[in-house]
């Protein structure tokens, strides 16, 4: 269950993080400031109550989500947006005159930010966003709070059954430990496939 709520979470923050991120660095405004008021929202509150407020205030409205499904979609939103500001960030950073490039080149927008832009703004965002995916897996406890039986509920109930609390929370430290080892490791790779790729483009031209 802690794998599944960290991949479909991990998931919902990267849908979430390159669409609000782009959207975030628009020229259109009222597009720009919807998503500013969505990002704000969800840095500004807690995981914690915004898990609570889906799971058993949203059901007085007559919406109805099954637990698992409202920890993948708030935890990944949560994080999320704090991606988007990473892309945001990195779009931004992308100089000026790559992005003139593209209007001399008669390219649309939608060309110029997939085969220019996102290119290179992506090397500087996989560091980051590494960084958010660790944090993502290590608040997924917080799941169990709406019934869910995750690694660190077993625990719970594995302690309470055995008063083993030692070796019960030294076990489930080890396991977040390999697993954020593992994404390390996954983000290690990713980005140096982006950067070996960027030095190919770099080097042809």
């Amino acid at each position: 269950m802690t794998l599944l709520i960290t991949a479909g979470a991990g998931v919902v923050m990267l849908v979430s993080s390159f669409a609000f991120g782009i959207a975030g660095a628009s020229r259109i405004i009222w597009l720009k400031w919807s998503v500013r008021i969505i990002v704000e929202f969800f840095r500004g509150t807690s995981a914690y109550v915004q898990l609570f407020w889906a799971y058993f205030a949203l059901p007085f409205y007559g919406i109805y989500v099954d637990a698992a499904v409202v920890g993948i979609l708030v935890l990944g939103l949560n994080v999320g947006s704090f991606g988007s500001e990473v892309v945001r960030g990195a779009i931004l950073s992308v100089p000026r005159d790559q992005i003139e490039g593209t209007v001399a080149l008669n390219l649309s927008r939608y060309q110029a930010m997939r085969y220019v832009v996102l290119p290179q703004a992506i090397i500087n965002m996989i560091p980051p966003m590494g960084n958010l995916a660790i944090d993502l897996l290590k608040i997924t406890p917080l799941v169990s709070l709406i019934t869910i039986s995750d690694l660190t509920f077993q625990a719970q109930v594995i302690r309470q059954q055995t008063s083993e609390t030692i070796i019960t929370y030294g076990f489930i430290l080890i396991v977040y430990f390999l697993l954020s080892s593992i994404i390390v490791h996954f983000v290690s790779r990713v980005d140096k496939y982006f950067a070996r790729g960027l030095d190919i483009v770099k080097g042809n031209h």
